[in-house]
């Protein structure tokens, strides 16, 4: 008997087995998601498979730190991801909420990606999470130096640190 695939997976929105397996260990997740414009992340938790979220956060956020509105096409750059990631820990570690697992959903996990500088800015601002050091992207790259509008990357990190 042939057996259907289900519509999400057809769309390439949901690894259902992976789904499975992050809901088995019971523990909040941090859901990473990047979209043409920005960065996006959530704390989620889940209860009997359904997904509540806690709090969320796009890239757009940075502006409110003091992001340059000339770098507005870069709020989805390696450096917008290392200070969504960080302002995402922030605001779990203030909160004082579960210390959560990462879940990268469909997206690829390449070495010294936006991932990977999303977890390095997770595990900057305080979350405990294992990964190897060579995984993560050059600092100069995390502080924005590679792009054409110069970010002010300690000023903006200064004013997250302060929530």
């Amino acid at each position: 008997m042939k057996r259907s695939q289900k519509r999400r997976r057809k769309e390439n929105k949901t690894d259902y087995l992976k789904r499975l397996k992050l809901l088995k260990s019971e523990r909040a997740r941090i859901v990473f998601r990047k979209t043409n414009k920005y960065i996006i992340s959530e704390y989620v938790k889940s209860e009997d498979a359904q997904d509540k979220v806690i709090f969320g956060f796009d890239s757009k956020k940075l502006n409110d730190y003091g992001w340059d509105k000339k770098a507005q096409g870069s709020l989805k750059s390696i450096t917008a991801a290392y200070l969504t990631g960080y302002l995402t820990g922030k605001t779990v570690i203030k909160q004082k909420l579960e210390m959560p697992i990462l879940d990268t959903g469909m997206n690829r996990t390449i070495h010294k990606n936006k991932i990977y500088a999303f977890l390095k800015g997770l595990i900057d601002a305080g979350i405990k999470i294992e990964c190897k050091k060579e995984f993560f992207p050059e600092e100069d790259r995390i502080k924005g130096e590679h792009l054409k509008n110069k970010i002010q990357f300690n000023e903006i990190k200064s004013k997250i640190d302060k929530i």
